[in-house]
């Protein structure tokens, strides 16, 4: 990007999206944040971009030295040679050979160091220019009017040297530097989370953006190796294309019919029920199916780890390798205390746009609920996502687990109504056995079948029987079954017996 050209590119692709492009050249930006948040790692990734759009970068340091600043640049795989760095620290035993000016902040008046600023600028007549920290000329000027002067100085300055240029603030001050705010072009504020356990989260803010239509809210961002990976806030409503709402089988007839004629592309089915039930094998069953009709598909597991689905899948008769072999199946193990809701939403729309994902799987919510700070977020971002793969004509599978066995099984929140297929799955005791059954609580795409069937799994994946007509007390959450054995499915030692079964 030529210098004069309408936008400037941050280096960050996903805060180029936030801001719509970028940001407006030959202006003055504040980045604001406690230290260890990332300022320094933007603000040296922003003059790099420039660099590479054959514009040259000014980085003057009032804080940290020219060696501290090459060994951050280090640790991201990057040379700070296309760049100039202005060292404005003591440094001892420089030879007379070296470059960069040496000024003490200390020992000279702030204005002095503010002409010294001036003078690089104008023997570099650099296009991009990154001023870290304010907290330097703050401590200088002693008083709020000669600060707030020196910057405006500052400011015109720039405004007549055709700069781009950001300036870091630790937030040392005592509350917030609203009259820089004021001053500023445009304010990006960075702020890092602790919780009780888990990696610490970090995540940006717009607070003004003059003459830009920009996203706003909190965007999840990490600081990896090659800089600052910035998830944008997702939002449905910029993703939807045309698609037909057609029926995809589960790869089972009775579970087909018992949808109301089997998966509809564009909605979210939700599968609840208590532990070992078989939630993850009827999705892995659905996945199968999907993946043998030649689709693609992209599985977030939370709970369990990977090979134990995979050897548990495969003795079911459904080997998952030979899809993953193929790229056509991504299966990711997720630690939800080290992922934050904003990079999962981007992993899923990664695995839709650029894998062309037209199945997605989440097991379990309960897990990705535990990476969210409440009950409320999780619901809108559940929201958005939802409407944003329902947009892109994706099959959603979603796996909630509940607590309990039989009686009163309760989940953590209650998601049924985000989802447009709700099926319920529950033991049920009939004989002196504990069974399963299997029932759609409701679809907003089909007439579904509004009876129970009993299911179980075995060597051949899951195996439905007929619907059962002899049940009391399943509102109550403890179902039993009142009608006779020959109805139930019947025990693979015993086909005459009509009792037993696998739990699963």
């Amino acid at each position: 990007m030529q210098q004069g050209s309408k936008i400037a590119s941050t280096g960050i692709a996903g805060l180029d999206d936030i801001l719509n492009g970028g940001l407006t050249p030959e202006r003055l930006y504040l980045v604001e944040g406690t230290p260890g948040t990332g300022k320094t790692t933007l603000g040296l990734g922003f003059l790099l971009a420039g660099a590479a759009a054959g514009q040259s970068g000014l980085y003057i340091t009032l804080a940290e030295t020219e060696v501290e600043l090459r060994a951050v640049a280090a640790t991201h795989g990057w040379t700070l040679d296309p760049i100039t760095i202005f060292e404005m620290v003591p440094a001892d035993g420089l030879g007379d050979d070296q470059e960069q000016t040496l000024l003490h902040p200390s020992e000279v008046e702030l204005g002095e160091t503010v002409r010294a600023i001036m003078a690089k600028v104008d023997e570099l007549r650099p296009a991009r220019v990154i001023i870290d920290s304010l907290s330097e000329l703050r401590l200088l000027a002693q008083s709020p009017v000669r600060y707030r002067r020196q910057i405006l100085a500052l400011k015109h300055f720039f405004s007549t040297r055709q700069c781009t240029v950001l300036v870091l603030d630790d937030k040392s001050a005592s509350g917030s530097d609203l009259q820089l705010h004021s001053i500023a072009h445009g304010v990006l504020s960075l702020e890092q989370l602790l919780s009780g356990f888990g990696a610490q989260r970090r995540r940006l803010h717009v607070v003004k953006m003059r003459g830009l239509r920009y996203r706003g809210g909190y965007h999840d961002f990490e600081i990896e190796r090659g800089g600052l990976a910035v998830y944008p806030r997702l939002v449905a409503s910029e993703h939807g294309v045309r698609h037909d709402m057609g029926f995809v089988s589960t790869g089972s007839q009775e579970f087909d019919a018992l949808l109301g004629g089997g998966l509809v592309v564009g909605t979210a089915t939700l599968l609840t029920g208590p532990a070992g039930v078989g939630k993850t094998t009827t999705i892995v069953q659905c996945v199968y199916a999907a993946l043998e009709r030649g689709e693609k598909a992209a599985y977030f597991l939370f709970d369990e780890r990977a090979p134990t689905l995979m050897a548990r899948s495969a003795a079911l008769g459904m080997d998952l390798q030979p899809f993953i072999d193929a790229g056509r199946l991504a299966l990711r193990a997720i630690d939800p205390a080290e992922l934050s809701p904003g990079e999962f939403a981007a992993a899923v729309r990664s695995a839709v746009e650029e894998d062309d994902a037209q199945v997605i799987v989440v097991d379990s919510l309960n897990a990705y609920l535990q990476s969210m700070p409440s009950e409320k977020f999780l619901i809108l971002q559940m929201h958005e996502l939802l409407t944003y793969l329902g947009q892109r004509g994706v099959v959603t599978l979603l796996i909630l687990g509940m607590h309990g066995v039989m009686g009163d099984v309760r989940a953590d929140v209650d998601l049924s109504y985000l989802a447009d297929t709700a099926v319920q799955l529950r033991y049920f005791e009939a004989f002196g056995a504990v069974r399963q059954a299997i029932s759609v609580i409701k679809t907003r795409t089909a007439r579904h079948e509004r009876t129970i069937r009993e299911f179980r799994i075995d060597t051949q994946g899951l195996q439905f029987g007929e619907p059962l007509t002899h049940f009391q007390g399943v509102l109550t959450g403890v179902p039993t079954f009142s009608g006779e054995g020959k109805s139930l499915l019947a025990s693979r030692a015993d086909p005459a017996a009509g009792r037993g079964g696998s739990a699963g």
